[in-house]
């Protein structure tokens, strides 16, 4: 007989190991150049070390639903906890890169099944009728992770050491071993199953399709995408891998991922609106800690200050929407969330270059403002028809569909923001001629004013050009970042258009 323990505290304790994992996926990013000079590597080279984790992390994403069953979902979760403080703290003391690459690979295998299990342990410890504020917790982690990895990750590289942002889970870690120990009990739906041999078939399929995947999105921008031989190798292995995955699962009586859950509509079409939460939290919080200090001059502590407001505005809203979800269908909640964040998308594209550092602050929190709206109502929906023999598998495919909308989504507008900086320096130079007064104008202001400053006329002359030139490429950046946000603000208002024909949209109490 399980013991009756608050759920709330169930809650907290199962979230606070998730909470250090998900701020691991983004805490490393702004520490890569200090990581790669005390480890004498090239930059290029250090980016294996988000790559790595990635890859490690979502293969383990899709099969924690299996695994738990094979131990029990609490003993898993355990040694989830246990396994990535051990490697937190192997990868704090690493000495090269080679060793930080297979310690974050190791980390990222362990961690990979703590957002699953975490989602169906609350999942489980709330009644039907209370699933919203259930998932109103596990948003908070969810959501507030990203937001706030940044900026500790920018505040602890520049005034520690970037070996602290692994040691510091050192302690976390074993709290929260400590705390889910002694609140936390399987269900009978959730301790150890009876199982017949594994599948390896199965298992070998899913490690190399999503592994090549992980690969190609992490690495594709870096080696220009399909021009590159080793993407268009990796890219083959990942489609031949998940095509013959996702047949070979749909022959199995007791498949390792349970692809018939996508039977029920109630489920799929969620799962669908989470890819673009992923799509849109992720890819929002990769650009403008990058347009801030590409354009601004931020260093990585303020451009992850311009985050971490937002998770104020998130923090308020998420126990609003999670009373909400019994009483507005889900269809309409998440139509509001795509707007609000659609809405933010485009407000970002109206930056210029004399935009101030509370008005991009302001920017955030009309960015993060419906992911409340949109993590809740269509988390809870996915859930409302899950059995709970059902939940750390249903749990397991939906940390996979959004953990792929964010690498996705990363993917998506990183080449768009290349790809239209080339667009916008090409229409710029266009009016750099001798025909335009307005350039003939800037040019003589800038040759006079350097050659007040006692500079020769033909060096200021010189000079003059390249201040203009680099005065082109930061503007024609700006206008980049400002094509990308109206793109994805596009995206983002068909999705809540969209929203409005889900079918299977009654959540539990809702009319």
């Amino acid at each position: 007989m399980a013991k009756q323990v608050n759920p709330m505290l169930v809650s907290m304790a199962v979230s606070l190991a998730t909470f250090m994992e998900i701020l691991d996926t983004t805490i490393v990013n702004v520490a890569l150049s200090s990581i790669a000079g005390s480890l004498g590597a090239g930059t290029d080279e250090s980016t294996w070390v988000l790559t790595s984790y990635l890859v490690s992390n979502g293969i383990v994403l899709p099969l924690s639903g299996w695994l738990s069953s094979l131990v029990g979902r609490k003993k898993f979760f355990i040694s989830c906890i246990l396994g990535f403080t051990m490697t937190s703290f192997l990868c704090g003391i690493s000495t090269s890169l080679p060793m930080l690459i297979i310690c974050r690979l190791l980390q990222g295998l362990a961690g990979g099944g703590l957002q699953p299990s975490q989602q169906a342990i609350i999942k489980d410890s709330f009644p039907p009728a209370k699933l919203g504020m259930a998932f109103a917790i596990t948003g908070l982690t969810t959501v507030l992770a990203p937001i706030l990895g940044p900026s500790l990750g920018g505040y602890i590289t520049d005034n520690f050491n970037w070996r602290w942002i692994f040691f510091m889970n050192v302690p976390v870690g074993f709290l929260a071993v400590f705390l889910v120990n002694l609140l936390v009990s399987d269900p009978p739906s959730a301790q150890k199953k009876k199982t017949v041999g594994i599948d390896c078939i199965g298992l070998g399929l899913i490690a190399v399709g999503l592994g090549a995947l992980q690969i190609v999105l992490d690495k594709g921008q870096q080696e220009d995408w399909f021009d590159s031989s080793f993407i268009i190798i990796f890219a083959s292995i990942a489609a031949a891998g998940l095509i013959a995955a996702i047949y070979w699962l749909t022959k199995q009586k007791n498949p390792i991922v349970k692809l018939s859950l996508f039977k029920n509509p109630s489920f799929t079409m969620p799962c669908i609106m989470l890819f673009f939460v992923g799509f849109a939290l992720y890819s929002s919080s990769a650009l403008l800690p990058m347009m801030v200090q590409e354009n601004f001059g931020y260093n990585a502590t303020l451009s992850g200050l311009v985050l971490s407001p937002a998770g104020i505005s998130v923090m308020v809203m998420m126990p609003v929407v999670g009373r909400l979800v019994n009483r507005v269908q889900a269809k309409y909640l998440i139509a509001i969330g795509m707007l609000l964040n659609a809405f933010g998308m485009w407000f970002t594209g109206l930056a210029t270059p004399q935009t101030d550092y509370s008005t991009f602050v302001i920017m955030r929190i009309f960015q993060t403002l419906g992911l409340p709206f949109l993590f809740i109502p269509a988390s809870t929906l996915a859930f409302s028809k899950i059995s709970p023999e059902d939940s750390s598998n249903a749990s397991a495919i939906v940390s996979l569909m959004r953990n792929l909308g964010g690498s996705i989504g990363i993917a998506i507008v990183t080449n768009k923001l290349i790809h239209s900086e080339q667009i916008e320096q090409a229409n710029l130079v266009r009016h750099l001629t001798t025909d335009n007064p307005g350039y003939r104008e800037a040019l003589a202001q800038s040759i006079r004013t350097i050659a007040d400053m006692g500079v020769p006329l033909p060096q200021a002359a010189t000079s003059a050009l390249g201040h203009i030139y680099q005065e082109l490429i930061h503007q024609a950046s700006i206008l980049a970042f400002r094509d990308v946000y109206d793109f994805v603000a596009a995206v983002l208002l068909i999705l809540a258009v969209s929203a409005l024909f889900m079918p299977g949209n009654k959540i539990h109490g809702t009319k």
